[in-house]
């Protein structure tokens, strides 16, 4: 008898509502498909607002927040919100249906405190690192402060609680068992594979090029971490000081910090080469990704980014794109051969890589196929899913002590 046989597993999400979450509904479905009940506790947004719904034979509640916290005020107000929310529905769920496990995704590092009174009931807690929430402190708001100790200590506490913990990377495994003090037997790698039955190619879009040779494509968040900033500096570099005007920018998505980055594109004098999609459908993305000559990964080179698997990369892989991104570990080990690698921070060694790129057709089929090749034969979610289902086979069948002696 496997360890799904009769098991419910409540999932608790705070950063994005699901299905729009990829990572956390590829784990959903999985674990659906194995046998496991699944339910999911996570916020409204992103067009997902009904309160109470089952997708494909999964439970989602949700919750609404009051605010998307910027600031650090901001973040408290959402943090204690979120949390009086997680709990409540998480209490609604047990008295309907007890679970077995908690899998809570973070960021935040607080959901431990929804766990704690559970686990009195014997409900195993899995902590599922999608963020090094320090390291992201330090990157939006530039100190190690009282908050940032905060963070550290949430952290360790939460690795403390946790019986078991799935890291999206080896940098992450590693805080997990140096910082958290997890017992390295205790600690799975899942990294966020892309879902190739999404990412479909589509005929290229000609219009999407403003009337210009290239189109230079980036999808993601639009936020301070993401070094747009850096990008619009290296469009200026392209246009202005190296005469370029047969190259336009894609941008897709959505974030606090995107009005002032299209008021910075007014101001730069780059507006006519940028386009802010915004949050679109999936058939929109894929059609800017598949009309993009090359795609771009501006993240700022720090801490946080260094040690942390950006999904877009391995997305545009899938798609056969190739790259320019900083120089950053994690970065490096998804792409490998697919990209170039600029000079950390440097938006004119970033504009440089992406000139040669656009410059050379054959260079960028090359790095293109071996990309989709890598996606394909070996960092694709499917190959994640017996790695995931493995962790929770170990974690009900697991003995109590789960920390180095």
């Amino acid at each position: 008898m496997t360890a799904s046989v009769g098991k419910h597993v409540l999932i608790i999400v705070e950063n994005l509502p699901v299905p729009f979450d990829r990572r956390v509904w590829q784990e959903s479905n999985t674990l659906k498909a194995a046998g496991y009940d699944v339910t999911v506790v996570c916020p409204t947004g992103r067009g997902y607002d009904a309160r109470r719904e089952t997708i494909d034979g999964i439970d989602v509640y949700r919750y609404q927040l009051p605010m998307e916290g910027n600031g650090v005020l901001g973040y408290v107000v959402e943090y204690t919100w979120a949390l009086a929310m997680q709990f409540w529905l998480a209490a609604r769920v047990f008295f309907k249906k007890r679970f077995h496990v908690l899998h809570a995704c973070n960021p935040p590092d607080n959901i431990f405190l929804v766990a704690l009174p559970f686990k009195l009931f014997g409900v195993k807690f899995l902590f599922d690192h999608h963020d090094i929430n320090p390291e992201l402190y330090e990157a939006k708001f530039g100190r190690r402060d009282f908050f940032y100790k905060v963070m550290l200590f949430w952290e360790r506490l939460t690795f403390w609680i946790a019986d078991a913990s799935i890291a999206t990377n080896e940098s992450y495994r590693n805080i997990a068992i140096q910082r958290g003090k997890m017992n390295p037997d205790r600690v799975t790698i899942v990294r966020s594979g892309p879902d190739l039955s999404r990412l479909k190619t589509v005929e290229p879009v000609a219009a999407l090029k403003q009337g210009r040779e290239y189109l230079v494509g980036y999808v993601g968040v639009m936020g301070q971490q993401e070094g747009i900033d850096l990008l619009l500096e290296t469009v200026q570099y392209i246009v202005e000081s190296k005469d370029r005007h047969d190259v336009h920018f894609a941008l897709v998505g959505d974030g606090t910090e995107l009005a002032e980055l299209k008021r910075q594109a007014q101001e730069m004098r780059i507006a006519d080469y940028v386009t802010f999609t915004g949050r679109v459908p999936d058939a929109e993305l894929l059609e800017v990704l598949n009309t993009a000559d090359v795609c771009v990964n501006p993240d700022r080179a720090n801490e946080m980014n260094d040690k942390s698997t950006m999904n877009k990369i391995m997305e545009y892989m899938a798609l056969g794109k190739p790259i320019v991104q900083f120089d950053l570990t994690e970065g490096r080990f998804s792409a490998r051969e697919a990209s170039l690698y600029a000079d950390k921070n440097d938006p004119v060694d970033f504009g440089n890589k992406i000139i040669e790129l656009l410059d050379d057709p054959d260079k960028r089929a090359e790095m293109g196929a071996y990309g989709k090749n890598r996606v394909v034969n070996e960092l694709s979610w499917e190959y994640e899913v017996p790695k995931l289902l493995g962790a929770y086979e170990q974690l009900l069948n697991q003995k109590p002590s789960q920390h180095k002696t």
